[in-house]
């Protein structure tokens, strides 16, 4: 049996007397589209946060490749290919299109972080920025301050971000938040029309795009995976129905 790109085994993480996650375990195997639904507080960004070292766990254990990553700082996990958004734009507003894309693309995961004074003479990263542009819809607004973006095109540039570091796994933490429907329609296609070489996992709370992206889906609830499966059976789960899907919160 193939061993699984990211593996989460019993991971807890507690702030004082609340328990934000509570022994979660869950694999995501290469190539996979993996959703992670559930209510409000439920824990999935928590869960993200710990994956990503922004946060400790208080119990448990993260392989990725197969290797351990707890106790990483967060640049040392985006270095082995691990690559993540959030759920609010996290740009250099001042900064060109283009520029928070190569600075992006010339501190890949796996490279350097020599930013300072080099990057415009590195041809590299110039061409990534200007491929990762085309890819998420931004090639015409490259001289554009990324502050004067629409907020939809600012959550494209952010995926674009993550995109330009080249990771193996991303992380994107619900990245149509805010969106008008044309604006979540663009970003659908375009997390679509990604390589299936990069595994994805999502944190979503619009229900037609998670239906539409997910291989698998998995639904937190207290800080517990609740249950877990393909799209149809997750929502043929009388379970998911009453804790999120049946009571009017999306979220």
């Amino acid at each position: 049996m193939t061993a699984p790109l990211l593996a989460i085994e019993h991971v807890s993480r507690h702030f004082g007397a609340l328990s934000a996650l509570n022994g979660v375990s869950l694999s995501v195997a290469a190539r996979e589209r993996r959703a992670v639904i559930g209510p409000n507080g439920a824990g999935k960004t928590t869960l993200f946060n710990v994956i990503t070292g922004q946060l400790a766990p208080s119990a448990g254990a993260i392989r990725f490749e197969g290797r351990a990553i707890v106790g990483l700082a967060p640049h040392a996990i985006a270095r082995r290919g691990i690559s993540r958004s959030f759920q609010r734009t996290n740009l250099f507003p001042r900064l060109a299109v283009g520029e928070n894309l190569r600075l992006a693309a010339a501190a890949d995961g796996r490279g350097s972080w020599n930013v300072l004074g080099s990057v415009d003479r590195l041809a590299a990263p110039l061409g990534r920025a200007r491929e990762v542009a085309e890819a998420v819809g931004l090639a015409e607004r490259l001289a554009e301050p990324a502050g004067r973006l629409s907020y939809g095109e600012q959550r494209q540039l952010e995926v674009g971000v993550a995109l330009a570091t080249v990771p193996r796994l991303l992380l994107l933490d619900e990245p149509t938040a805010g969106m008008s429907p044309e604006e979540t329609a663009r970003m659908t296609r375009l997390l679509q029309a990604l390589p299936r070489e990069m595994t994805l996992l999502i944190i979503e709370h619009d229900m037609d795009v998670v239906f539409s992206l997910a291989d698998r889906i998995s639904v937190l609830h207290h800080g517990e995976v609740l249950c877990e499966g393909t799209p149809d059976e997750v929502r043929a789960d009388a379970r998911v129905y009453e804790v999120y899907l049946g009571t009017g919160d999306d979220r």
